[in-house]
C-alpha cells in the first residue's frame, strides 16, 4: 500500500505481508498544503505522522516571537510532539509544512490496538523512540561543544537533501545561529 512505510518498518522488524496490511488498516492518510499546520502550540497532539511526501518542521516560539527549529521532517521520517501525544496534554511546539505533504497518521488508541494486533510493532516503535532519543542527545551535545561552522558542516553532511528544501533562516534557527552568522560561515566555505 505505502512502499516507503513498508521499507521503513522493515529496517527494524520483519513483517509478513499480512501483518503489514494490518498495520496499514490502523493508519489514516492525510494531505497538508504548504504552510498548513499539522500541530499548533496549545493543541493536544492527537497523532504521530509518518511523512510519505514533503517536508515540515517542528519549532517553538519564545516570548519575544523568535522561532527555534527543533527538527525537520522529510520522506521516511516520523514527526510529532511525543510528550503531548503520550500525555495528551497541550503541545508547546508547532509542526508546519514547508512543502505540500502527504502523511499517514496513528492515534494513541490506534497505536495501542496495533500493538495487540501486530506485536512486532511495539518493538518497532521502541526502536524508533530509542533512535530519536539518541539523536536528540547527540544534537544537544554538538550544540554545546561545537562551533557554528562545525554544526553547519555536520548538518550538510548528515542531511544534504534538507538544506536545499528549507529557507536559510530555518537552517540557521535549527543550528542555533543567526541568518547573518550562517551566511558568513557559508562564505568562508566557498
Amino acid at each position: 500500500m505505502w512502499p516507503l512505510l513498508k521499507e521503513h518498518i522493515e529496517k527494524h522488524v520483519a513483517l509478513t505481508d499480512e501483518e503489514f496490511e494490518k498495520v496499514c488498516s490502523f493508519l489514516t492518510f492525510r494531505r497538508y498544503r504548504r504552510k498548513q499546520f499539522i500541530l499548533q502550540e496549545g493543541d493536544i497532539s492527537r497523532y504521530e505522522s509518518f511523512i510519505l511526501k514533503g517536508c515540515c518542521r517542528i519549532y517553538d516560539t519564545d516570548s519575544e516571537g523568535h522561532e527555534h527549529v527543533l527538527q525537520f521532517g522529510v520522506e521516511g521520517w516520523w514527526v510529532g510532539d511525543l510528550y503531548s501525544y503520550l500525555t495528551q496534554t497541550p503541545s508547546s511546539c508547532n509542526i508546519d509544512c514547508i512543502e505540500d505533504c502527504e502523511t499517514v497518521q496513528l492515534t494513541l488508541l490506534q497505536q495501542e490496538a496495533l500493538y495487540k494486533a501486530v506485536p512486532l510493532m511495539e518493538r518497532f516503535f521502541r526502536i524508533i523512540i530509542q533512535n530519536a532519543f539518541i539523536a536528540s542527545q547527540r544534537r544537544v551535545l554538538h550544540n554545546l561543544s561545537k562551533s557554528g561552522a562545525e554544526r553547519y558542516k555536520d548538518f550538510i553532511e548528515k542531511y544534504p537533501h534538507i538544506e536545499q528544501r528549507v529557507p536559510d533562516r530555518q537552517v540557521a534557527s535549527y543550528l542555533g545561529l543567526t541568518p547573518q552568522s550562517l551566511s558568513r560561515i557559508r562564505a568562508r566555505k566557498r
